[in-house]
């Protein structure tokens, strides 16, 4: 029986039976950006001279006991804040698998300390951002509580549109920015920094002003901005926001917490920051990706893609998702990719149980079509793959890869057109979960 044939005679079974598999639902890519816990972003603002509050880091409950004590001696109070350090947004709204609500915690003496770290600690935490997966925590921050007059919004991005970074700030902190961007815009101040001059100092001051700065305060808050600015640019930052800045009650003007974010192409000139990369916060398949330097995303679809370039990978999981289907990965191999990255590609792509087939789609530029039909042949010997594979080239040597692939006498669907290739992989994708469905406990393989 012809493939197509087959494909055709199988879908139509599976219309009969009424059968879809498509469920699951793709999540938002966008470009990653190295992430760093707060008491390490807090480690950068003390290192720039920017004020904080005194904190310290615990990976025991025994330990968050021994800091809060100490906290209290010094301070003459035992009120003290636990933060759960997991790279999530919303950690104060999750839950733990503990049974602990809310990630972060005051606590009133050195003994409740102990007892919200032994139940943040090792735990995972659940969050809007996490999900069912969760994301563990492994330490906690006991920071010493201060008492705010005033509550503040500060920010710096990168602006696409403006080729440059943008400061958002706001004299309404400590709440969402989402929630002030959509109920008061006119709360919030934009304003752009030339790169190549930097901040100066009447732009410093108008923020300052603008969010309510005032007296001594406002010189205080004209020199932070000064100086978080500073750091932005010096450690090539894409994000930096202070949510809240904070008047306290001895009239100093603080950053309370801090979130951090890094250019990923900057790694070659912050070999410092990126080495605070927790490994223990990523999907143990991206920090293999990472290993065999692949850009990889792990999705919840069932077609597995290995793409040449960043934009041909989000538009071919646009073509898949368009055909119905959906993506199970982001995979750049990129353009210098060797085979036997190829074959870590696939490694990585198999060893999620929820792809049913994969597509390839390579244009060959700089990366040479061969290439990648080599290690798509390696890949299919070494790990005895058994799911279909559809597989697109186009561009420098492909006439050898359709060779290679010919003569590997491999049951490989190659198609010249996209359109063509994206559709195949969703049709057999839906055959394969079908017939993993209807035969749970029956040796299946497809015949290709």
């Amino acid at each position: 029986m012809s493939l197509l044939k087959f494909v055709s005679s199988s879908l139509s079974f599976a219309q009969k039976c009424a059968f879809k598999n498509l469920n699951s639902k793709i999540q938002h890519v966008s470009k990653r950006f190295l992430n760093i816990h707060e008491y390490q972003a807090m480690d950068l603002l003390r290192s720039a001279g920017i004020p904080t509050p005194q904190y310290q880091v615990a990976t025991t409950s025994q330990e968050a006991f021994d800091i809060a004590q100490k906290f209290g001696e010094a301070s003459g109070t035992k009120d003290v804040v636990l933060k759960a350090q997991v790279l999530t947004g919303g950690r104060g709204k999750g839950h733990f698998e503990s049974g602990l609500k809310g990630g972060v915690k005051v606590v009133y003496d050195p003994a409740q300390a102990k007892d919200i770290a032994s139940k943040m600690i090792n735990s995972k935490i659940f969050t809007k951002q996490t999900g069912e997966a969760g994301t563990i925590c492994k330490k906690v921050m006991i920071s010493e509580r201060v008492y705010s007059r005033r509550e503040y919004y500060f920010a710096i991005a990168l602006d696409r549109a403006a080729a440059g970074p943008v400061i958002l700030a706001s004299s309404q902190g400590g709440v969402n920015i989402e929630d002030v961007a959509r109920d008061s815009p006119d709360a919030i101040i934009r304003q752009f920094i030339d790169i190549e001059n930097g901040i100066q100092e009447d732009e410093a001051k108008k923020i300052a002003v603008f969010m309510g700065f005032e007296g001594d305060c406002l010189t205080q808050a004209v020199q932070l901005i000064t100086k978080l600015y500073n750091l932005f640019a010096k450690h090539d930052c894409t994000l930096l926001e202070i949510n809240p800045m904070a008047e306290i009650s001895t009239g100093k003007v603080i950053c309370m917490d801090c979130k951090l974010n890094f250019d990923d192409n900057a790694e070659y000139r912050q070999k410092e920051i990126f080495d605070l990369k927790d490994w223990s916060q990523v999907d143990e398949k991206e920090k293999k990706a990472s290993e065999a330097n692949l850009n990889y995303i792990a999705l919840d679809g069932s077609i597995g893609c290995l793409v040449n370039g960043a934009g041909l990978a989000m538009s071919t999981m646009d073509i898949i998702r368009l055909h119905g289907g959906y993506p199970a990965n982001f995979l750049d191999v990129g353009g210098g990719a060797t085979s036997q990255q190829v074959t870590e590609a696939f490694r990585l792509i198999t060893s999620d149980p929820k792809v049913k087939a994969i597509l390839v789609n390579i244009f060959g530029g700089i990366m040479r079509c061969d290439v990648i039909a080599k290690g798509i042949i390696d890949a299919a010997h070494t790990l005895k793959l058994k799911i279909p594979i559809i597989v697109r080239l186009q561009g420098t040597q492909v006439d050898d890869a359709k060779a290679l692939i010919a003569s590997s006498f491999m049951k490989i669907l190659a198609c010249d057109n996209l359109d063509d290739a994206a559709k195949m992989a969703v049709k057999l994708a839906d055959i394969v979960d079908l017939a993993q469905q209807v035969a749970v406990d029956v040796k299946f393989e497809l015949p290709i």
